[in-house]
């Protein structure tokens, strides 16, 4: 058998493929055990649960303010436990609650300036490592690593799972 052909199981059915997907899921599982990692310590240093950073992420991320109903539906929570959360980060100073628009009882959030800050000033060696891995990486494998994750993250949000 020629090495670049993988291994075969004795059945002759190549098992490279099957490999790979094991490999590629427990990098994935450790990447993410180890950012949860940071959210948790970042969380503890806050005062706040992890599921309130989670919550700030979806609401830096997001391209247009976000209501309390559409993060629900992007944390899973029930409405009761929304609320709890964002009590929380209001208290704390990383969100504000808004009425911006015509109808007032529409809820946008904002992250505030200084908790931003402080969040970022937090995360930094989470980004000078990520800009360390870049840098050992040639062009094209990070456009490569970009279109998997955005590909990924894509079937992820397509995933159906129980809600709370």
């Amino acid at each position: 058998m020629d090495s670049a052909d993988g291994p075969r199981d004795g059945s002759g059915a190549d098992t490279a493929g099957v490999s790979d997907l094991q490999t590629l899921a427990a990098q994935l599982r450790r990447m993410n055990s180890e950012i949860n990692r940071l959210v948790h310590a970042f969380a503890h240093a806050q005062g706040l649960h992890a599921t309130d950073v989670q919550a700030l992420g979806a609401i830096l991320d997001a391209d247009t303010p976000l209501t309390p109903g559409r993060l629900r539906e992007h944390l899973g929570l029930t409405s009761g436990a929304v609320t709890a959360c964002l009590d929380r980060l209001e208290r704390s100073g990383h969100i504000r609650r808004a009425r911006e628009s015509s109808d007032r009882r529409v809820v946008h959030l904002h992250y505030e300036p200084g908790a931003k800050a402080a969040a970022r000033s937090f995360f930094m060696p989470l980004a000078e490592a990520a800009a360390g891995a870049r840098s050992a990486s040639a062009p094209q494998e990070l456009e490569a690593t970009l279109r998997f994750l955005g590909r990924m993250n894509g079937e992820l949000a397509r995933m159906q799972v129980p809600r709370r």
